[in-house]
């Protein structure tokens, strides 16, 4: 019975630090591959719209209240000693008094949410790196951020999971990682559509689109009246008609030489010898 609710023992700061350096190099070693650890600068865990806000939304839910303290703590001394963040997952090594596995699962945002978010904020994202710094109007982020109609995830679209021995399906280490997500897309904003499974460019898309419908609906028409140009462009336009064009009599044109009759042939006649002078006629009675 004893082994179910047992403490383990207490391990100072520096000790976990410690332990956490030397399992960092020991993986690395052995795996070839460079981890990548949630490192903080003083006791901020996120300065960013993006990470603060995911913070704010973890702290939002009475699920996470008892735990997340712990978590804090966890990932303020450099515990969190791996943190991958992909489609739909994230993956992590926290040392603790042992060295321990996190497996987070996220539901991809369902399309039915993501459509009506695109389509009641058509027009409000115009440059990818305002969306990525946060640097967007209230009433955007706002929609972002809202509970149920918002882009992040609730604790029922969250299936979490560590392999250490406690009970409670959000344990420090767990909380700790959930943390350092928020750190994480600090330096990394873009991760967050990764990790809820939408395209951030189709919100580009849809700003485009919401501005192109109105001029393709205006040059779709198919004749404007001078009261409509008039108040388009602010002055009075008068239309006068065409002259009407002159007729121009086509040139003719030549037959292909298989459409042209064949050319006429006419008959050669014999030259008649040309009449002889008088001249000629007394020369020659003179030489007989």
């Amino acid at each position: 019975m004893s082994r179910y609710y047992s403490f383990r023992p207490y391990v100072p700061v520096a000790e976990r630090r410690k332990k956490a350096e030397a399992a960092s190099k020991k993986i690395a070693t052995k795996s070839g591959r460079a981890l990548t650890p949630v490192c903080l600068t003083g006791r901020k865990i996120a300065s960013t719209f993006w990470g603060k806000a995911w913070c704010d939304n973890l702290e939002s839910y009475s699920d996470y209240e008892n735990r997340l303290p712990r978590g804090r703590t966890y990932v303020r001394n450099g515990s969190v000693i791996d943190l991958h963040i992909s489609g739909g997952k994230v993956q992590a090594l926290v040392q603790g008094s042992s060295l321990y596995k996190i497996a987070i699962n996220f539901k991809a945002l369902s399309p039915e949410r993501w459509i009506e978010f695109k389509q009641r904020n058509a027009g409000k994202v115009t440059n990818l790196l305002d969306l990525l710094m946060g640097r967007l109007p209230k009433d955007i982020l706002a929609e972002i951020t809202a509970r149920k109609t918002g882009l992040f995830p609730s604790p029922k679209e969250i299936d979490l999971g560590c392999s250490c021995p406690d009970w409670a399906e959000m344990c420090k280490h767990v909380a700790a990682v959930l943390y350092g997500v928020g750190a994480r897309l600090d330096e990394k904003p873009e991760l967050f559509f990764t990790l809820r499974g939408v395209d951030m460019q189709e919100l580009l898309t849809a700003a485009s689109t919401a501005a192109v419908e109105p001029i393709v609906g205006i040059s779709s028409s198919p004749v404007l009246a001078d009261s409509d140009l008039a108040e388009i462009f602010g002055v009075e336009v008068e239309l006068t008609p065409p002259a009407p064009a002159a007729k121009v009599k086509p040139a003719p044109t030549k037959k292909s030489y298989l459409e042209s009759p064949p050319p006429r042939t006419a008959k050669l006649k014999p030259r008649k010898a040309p009449a002889k002078s008088q001249k000629q006629k007394a020369k020659k009675n003179t030489l007989r």
